[in-house]
């Protein structure tokens, strides 16, 4: 079968729209404790550690339920595990607004993050069977600027919820968008026809049926993206729990123009990722290499995005200029959230792509129980402005570190022939003539 003759554009891209769509929400759901944390934090007299440790809890179940889940995949349509999350999503939502403790927030997080986590590598798996390897880019990339337009909406909606209904207000508001995807997914939803089988693209790894997982993950292209994915997620993961906070009360800017800066914020990476990926695609048809279209791209938007962050912590700036320099920063790392899968699926078996792509997603979001805890503690030790100068320069430093790596490691076509070598054939390339 050919790969062209299974691709049904309006099927696949209607699949996508509403993957967006889901994107969107997860993010809505991500950001909103984050929104409503400096109300939230009075309301329930935490301290900030305190609210950095319920912030983290998010994540503390969010990569062993990907892992599991991207194992399920395998062997489950990813259909109804997406319906699933949607419906899990929804009805979560409602403990979270009638909480009366710290105690029940924290649970509910967690809860949640369990249920979110596999949702963005069962997306991408799910859009893999409807989109061949050179279409890829752009519908990953729009996957996460459905997580773009929900922060984008968090920023300018949230805060006037919570004026006027209070913060509780806004977890009824997402059960309500959560039960209505669900209802319109399992009305719609469907899987793809596209299959590695279907004349997998040059430096596609198609032989092998199932690799041990060890192998998969000490391939040096898989590493670099692991660790430029962590790196990107810790920067992703500031942004969700601590810059509504920071802008308000290090930056000093009232709730509605933290939000409407918030939201300008977010709006500027929604650009950047998307040219980048469709410059990526664009190279890919023009017959560049992966490495070239889709490795040296994301290296130096990590490396260009630790500049600026060491640029913000190293500077004294007024409000308005540090804001707009972080806005700068915050567009670059997340391309990587676009391209990297489509290199993960171009060198692993199809039978391991959805749970080789949830356990890269769980080990890059491990970044996200970290980092709100750590700048927690910063803020905690040295204040608002002092604890986000030195969590700036951590970020910076991961980033610069990553993009390098990246640089140096990321050969897709390469890995993709190693992956597919027996292992025979690579114990006689290592021995000695």
């Amino acid at each position: 079968m050919n790969t062209l003759a299974s691709y049904q554009p309006r099927s696949a891209w209607a699949m996508a729209s509403m993957l967006t769509w889901l994107s969107l929400i997860n993010f809505l759901d991500k950001i909103v404790l984050g929104m409503v944390a400096v109300p939230l934090m009075a309301d329930l007299k935490l301290p900030p550690a305190e609210f950095g440790l319920i912030a983290s809890s998010f994540f503390w179940l969010f990569s062993l339920s990907t892992v599991l889940v991207g194992f399920l995949s395998n062997r489950v349509a990813a259909r109804w595990l997406l319906l699933t999350m949607g419906l899990s999503w929804a009805v979560l939502q409602v403990p979270l607004a009638l909480a009366g403790s710290a105690m029940t927030i924290l649970v509910c997080r967690m809860l949640l993050g369990a249920a979110e986590g596999p949702a963005f590598p069962i997306s991408v798996h799910a859009l893999f069977k409807w989109f061949p390897d050179h279409k890829r880019n752009l519908p990953v990339a729009m996957i996460n600027q459905g997580a773009t337009v929900g922060l984008l909406l968090a920023g300018l909606l949230i805060p006037l919820v919570t004026i006027r209904w209070g913060w509780r207000a806004n977890f009824m508001i997402l059960a309500g968008i959560g039960m209505a995807w669900s209802a319109m997914w399992l009305c719609v939803g469907r899987e793809g026809p596209i299959t590695q089988a279907s004349a997998p693209r040059a430096g596609t790894a198609a032989a092998p049926v199932r690799l041990p997982y060890l192998r998969i993950f000490r391939d040096p292209t898989v590493l670099a993206c692991l660790a430029i994915g962590f790196c990107a997620y810790w920067a992703l993961a500031l942004g969700l729990t601590w810059l509504p906070a920071y802008l308000e009360k290090g930056l000093g800017f009232d709730a509605v123009i933290t939000g409407r800066w918030y939201a300008a914020i977010v709006a500027s990476a929604m650009p950047v990722t998307l040219i980048l990926s469709w410059l990526s695609q664009r190279m890919l048809r023009a017959g560049a290499s992966s490495r070239l279209a889709r490795g040296v791209v994301i290296s130096m938007a990590a490396l260009a995005g630790g500049a600026v962050y060491l640029a913000i912590a190293a500077i004294t700036l007024a409000p308005v200029p540090k804001t707009l320099l972080i806005a700068v920063a915050a567009c670059l790392p997340p391309v990587a959230f676009a391209l990297t899968p489509a290199m993960l699926a171009q060198i692993v078996p199809e039978g391991q792509r959805g749970s080789v792509l949830s356990i890269h997603t769980a080990l890059i979001t491990l970044a996200g129980i970290l980092a709100p805890a750590v700048v927690g503690q910063l803020v905690q030790r040295h204040g608002m402005n002092g604890g986000f100068d030195v969590g700036f320069t951590i970020n910076a430093l991961l980033l610069l570190a990553s993009g390098v790596i990246g640089l140096c490691w990321i050969h897709p076509e390469r890995s993709a022939k190693a992956l597919a070598a027996s292992p025979q054939d690579v114990a006689a390339a290592r021995s000695p003539a």
